[in-house]
């Protein structure tokens, strides 16, 4: 996802802040036509978020539509069929639900926000497009809902589940058993089991896990068996392996690996080859291959980016890296080399003001 901005980092460091992302696609993923690809972008000036066409032949972002948010929308995301949005709005203490137009990706509200807690931070939909985790910054937990067969959206008993201070991303594991959360205030993950009936949460022997200084976006990878951390602060990369039986996170050798200043969010591509940091505070993307035995990250190149590029997704076929950069409200479309993961820069188109997030799903 892909990531946002988290709204503790927004008051304290006001340039850097940003969604999701955080995460790369499902185990065995396959690629999609991509005409039927769009792209969200949640504009945290401008409480909105924008839909774009993917262009099949380039990749670049064609303007589609904007619809209105709740206040101060941080983060963006879509259930796994493609049929439902959701949106994290940081000041007005929910999310908004909207119903997706299969064929030109535009978005319809569905009513009222549901309440989540204070200052939600993030969105990610479970892999049965039953359950939505919220993470709220300001009140330190995460709120789960349930997803209706309309899109709407009702908390489940027990929530909100006790995070870290100031959390900030969640991820799924491609399995639908284990949630990750990243805290920015404690700098450490929350790991958790995930009742794939009820969509509670039950914390895992031994989380929090430490990680490094701010954490501030998290990613599994889509075999289920490395997790990534991207630090703001200490503009660098903790890796772990992970216990697919009991969830538990062990750091990998040589972890944490450097990236840029202001480490901000994460993002694998769909079959677990490379990984992708925004970094804020120096307006670059790091990118790196990744060991598919190993989880080692091992660095490809460092690229230019535009103002503060708080959120990195990719696109279904693993062609495009798509960013959205919060101070100089653009969005800009990468290739990826599918041998070397190197990027080369495709497009740039004029967001909302201060687009906080950048999503891409497809539509099945």
């Amino acid at each position: 996802m892909k990531h946002i901005f988290s709204s503790w980092m927004v008051a304290v460091v006001p340039a850097l802040a940003l969604l999701t992302a955080c995460d790369g696609g499902g185990a065995g993923a396959t690629a999609v036509s991509a005409a039927t690809q769009f792209a969200y972008v949640a504009n945290y000036g401008a409480n909105t978020v924008s839909t774009y066409g993917i262009n099949p032949d380039t990749g670049a972002l064609q303007s589609v539509a904007s619809v209105a948010t709740g206040s101060v929308p941080l983060a963006v995301t879509t259930d796994p069929a493609g049929k439902f949005a959701f949106v994290a709005n940081n000041s007005g203490y929910s999310v908004s639900a909207y119903s997706i137009n299969a064929t030109t990706g535009e978005l319809t509200s569905l009513g009222a926000d549901a309440t989540a807690g204070t200052s939600p931070n993030y969105v990610a939909v479970h892999k049965s497009g039953s359950f939505l985790y919220v993470p709220n910054n300001g009140s330190n937990n995460v709120s789960v809902f349930s997803i209706g067969a309309s899109g709407a959206l009702t908390e489940i008993v027990g929530s909100p589940f006790a995070a870290g201070t100031y959390p900030t991303t969640v991820a799924l594991d491609p399995s639908g058993k284990f949630a990750y959360v990243t805290n920015g205030g404690s700098h450490n993950v929350s790991a958790y089991t995930v009742n794939t009936t009820t969509g509670a949460l039950t914390a895992v022997a031994g989380s929090p896990f430490a990680a490094g200084t701010t954490a501030q976006s998290v990613a599994v990878s889509p075999s289920g068996k490395f997790a990534y951390v991207a630090n703001a602060s200490s503009g660098n990369v903790s890796a772990y392996s992970v216990n697919t039986t009991s969830g538990v996170l062990s750091p990998i050798a040589g972890s944490p690996y450097g990236a840029g200043s202001g480490a901000n969010s994460i993002t694998l591509d769909p079959f677990g080859r490379f990984a992708y940091v925004g970094n804020t505070g120096s307006n670059t993307i790091s990118a790196y291959s990744i060991n598919s035995t190993t989880g080692v990250l091992t660095s490809i190149a460092t690229v230019d980016a535009g103002i503060k590029p708080g959120s990195v997704t990719i696109e279904a076929n693993a062609k495009y890296l798509y960013v959205a950069n919060y101070g100089s409200n653009n969005a800009m479309t990468f290739a990826i080399d599918a041998a070397t993961g190197a990027l080369t820069k495709v497009d740039t188109v004029t967001t909302g003001l201060n687009p906080a997030s950048i999503y891409t799903k497809h539509t099945y």
